[in-house]
């Protein structure tokens, strides 16, 4: 006899209050794995007698694959399988305390229940995710404000500009809002691996290095069509400008809404954010982290080399390049695959830039791993090192004879400010320490040489290459740019050029300059200034040569990364060549944000933002996006007349919280003229 359908109550608010899910809005349960949740059921007769429960998940349940699990009710629990005891009963209902192992699978079960030898009857779907609570989970996190810094917190500060000039935006993760959850495990059954072999992959799922490295697969589009679509041309017209997302919520809805088509368009930010929410959505503490001069090194010789022509024009030769800021991730695991001083914080990357195992996937790499040179441990040890370490080659190229002749080499320049938002607060943290030991000392050196060495480079630059050009001379005079005054969009750019004779006998120097657009990846678009000028430095003398760039005439040119690239190439007569160069972010003007009034749990608050047009013409086709997690739902859009030169805007609207708490409103400001103006406000909500 088929039994009757068991009508269930999940307790949904008391589990999820014991499992730190209260946050996601669902009429489904979600607990975490390791520990117990409970669930009252009737319909069955004398129901602590013989009870089998079943839970399985995947798409073939097995023992064997450890997604089916069969348990009766028992007096005790054991932590290495799933089982039930009996909390209360009566005659119609019956109260089952259910855990799970420590390593379960994650994912979406179906939980039914047998008795005797009736067929099996489904009492319903829960969820199960990771558990950095319970100490003996793979994902374990000792410190509780770490972990709801790193799982539980929705809003994070992602770091950008250049090494000289650190800027910070506000990001809406979003990971508890609407169907995410659903979201997130739908891109685990979109993924290669489990295409390939859907058995087997939900079998691994209880590995959070497993899960980290398919989904830095699956949060960019290369391969398999996953969530976001890169794009660094500088041309963004048939999608979203990748500067002008304000959260990740937006990107995930339109990828399911659009029935799993790639969302156009994002850079590295965008993938980092994109991975946070779903690492941190399925209970595994995540981080974005931003490297300064971050190098990509395409050749593996931990090297990166840079070509410049006679004219100082930066070329695009070889595909080595050094990016402005570089931002990737950083998930808390163990490494029972390389042993415990190698977990911790693990490096993860989605954005595409190279294959591993044969498609564009970055990690886990151990953070450990690499500030000791550990770079032929698994994952991607030799790319992530190199980010943060490489030495750079600086090169004179002349087309016509294919001679190439190195200007300099420097041993410091990249993995400069490596940074991350503060636990608990709005601030930045330098984690550069963590990643290798102090630039320029005897440790670090040896470090690098050890790397070198496993990856079979030795200690010459390039085995291969001509040794003379390869020699470097001593420079007769040195250089560098100054910044004069502010760095703002709708300003005139002012520059030192400063050149100093390190000699004792006067030197003629024939100097050649060029300004570019360029995209934070330091990617040239166009040339917006030229000079060229002759000086004579006397003996152990600095000149100084003053230098301005006009807003009217780099304003059409500049991309919305804001970024410009300035470049001396010196010709010393009699001497080597010396290259100045230094990339300049520049700020946008600022907004306002004014929460008019007290901000109270289903109660309507004003919020006002102010913005004035600080040029001298006109600005139009301005657009205002507000979007935060638990004060309004979805992305707020609002068109905005155009502004006359030094005119104020003012907009008014409405929100309604649902939460109390600290709260983070994120607004986006666009205009013709000034793409992008981000700024973010903490709101105090209370009941």
């Amino acid at each position: 006899i088929a039994a009757t359908q068991p009508s269930t109550n999940w307790n949904l608010k008391e589990n999820a209050r014991e499992h730190h899910t209260s946050k996601f809005s669902s009429e489904e349960l979600i607990v975490r794995r390791g520990q117990a949740f409970t669930i009252t059921f009737n319909g069955t007769e004398r129901p602590e007698q013989n009870l089998i429960f079943i839970a399985e998940t995947g798409p073939k349940p097995s023992k064997a694959t450890k997604t089916l699990a069969t348990f009766d009710i028992s007096s005790t629990v054991s932590k290495e399988g799933w089982g039930a005891v009996l909390q209360s009963s009566s005659s119609s209902s019956v109260s089952i305390s259910i855990s799970s192992p420590q390593n379960a699978v994650i994912g979406r079960y179906r939980l039914s229940v047998q008795t005797g030898t009736s067929s099996p009857a489904t009492l319903g779907t829960f969820v199960l995710l990771f558990n950095p609570w319970s100490s003996g989970d793979d994902v374990f996190m000792p410190n509780n404000a770490e972990c709801e810094e790193y799982v539980l917190e929705e809003f994070g500060i992602i770091f950008a500009g250049n090494k000289n000039h650190i800027s910070g935006f506000g990001w809406n993760f979003g990971q508890f809002q609407g169907d995410i959850l659903s979201i997130c495990l739908s891109i685990l059954d979109r993924s290669l691996y489990y295409r390939q072999d859907p058995v087997t992959d939900v079998s691994h799922r209880h590995d959070p290095r497993y899960l980290g490295r398919v989904l830095s697969a699956m949060v960019n589009a290369n391969d398999d069509q996953g969530v976001v679509l890169g794009n660094w041309s500088g041309k963004y017209e048939d999608g979203k400008n990748p500067t002008s997302w304000t959260g990740s919520g937006e990107i995930l809805q339109s990828w399911k809404k659009s029935g799993f088509k790639p969302v156009k368009y994002g850079q590295c930010w965008v993938f980092a954010a994109v991975l946070t929410t779903v690492l941190r959505c399925l209970g595994i503490p995540t981080r974005t982290i931003t490297n300064f001069s971050s190098a990509h090194d395409a050749d593996g010789n931990l090297r990166v080399d840079e070509y410049y022509d006679a004219d100082g024009n930066h070329l695009e030769r070889g595909a080595d390049s050094v990016w402005n800021f570089h931002v990737w991730n950083e998930s808390w695991f163990t490494r029972n695959d390389l042993g415990p001083s190698y977990s911790g914080w693990q490096i993860l990357d989605a954005t595409p830039q190279e294959q591993s195992g044969g498609i564009y996937q970055c990690g886990p790499a151990s953070r450990h791993a690499i500030k000791e040179g550990e770079v032929d441990l698994d994952y991607d040890g030799p790319f992530v090192f190199a980010e943060v370490n490489a030495d750079c080659m600086y090169w004179n190229y002349d087309s016509a004879t294919g001679k190439k002749t190195l200007i300099f080499s420097k041993s410091t320049e990249i993995g400069d400010s490596i940074s991350t938002k503060a636990v608990g607060r709005d601030d930045r943290v330098d984690v550069t320490r963590d990643y290798k030991y102090e630039e320029g000392s005897a440790k670090e050196r040896d470090i690098f040489k050890k790397a070198r060495k496993k990856l079979g480079l030795e200690d010459k630059f390039d085995p291969t290459a001509p040794k003379q050009e390869e020699i470097e001379q001593k420079p007769d005079i040195s250089g560098k740019f100054k910044v004069a005054g502010s760095l703002e969009v709708g300003k005139d750019l002012n520059l030192l050029l400063v050149l100093e004779n390190l000699q004792s006998d006067a030197k003629t120097v024939t100097v050649n300059m060029t300004a570019w657009s360029t995209l934070y990846t330091r990617r040239r678009v166009d040339q917006i200034w030229k000079d060229s000028i002759s000086v004579t430095l006397a003996p152990k003398e600095e000149k100084q040569f003053p230098i301005k760039i006009k807003y009217p005439e780099y304003q059409q040119q500049l991309t919305t990364d804001k970024t410009i690239q300035v470049t001396a190439l010196c010709h010393v007569e009699g001497g080597i060549q010396v290259l100045v160069k230094r990339n300049i972010t520049l700020d946008n003007p600022g907004i306002d944000i004014q929460v008019l009034g007290e901000a109270k749990v289903n109660k309507e608050v004003v919020v006002e933002v102010a913005f004035t047009n600080p040029i001298d013409t006109e600005v139009k086709d301005c657009v205002l996006q507000v979007e935060g997690s638990d004060l309004l739902q979805g992305v707020l859009e609002l068109s905005i007349p155009p502004l006359k030169a030094s005119e104020k805007s003012s907009t008014k609207f409405k929100l309604i919280p649902s939460e109390a708490g600290p709260k983070h409103l994120l607004v986006n400001f666009s205009c013709d003229k000034f793409p992008d103006i981000k700024t973010f406000k903490m709101v105090n909500v209370i009941n």
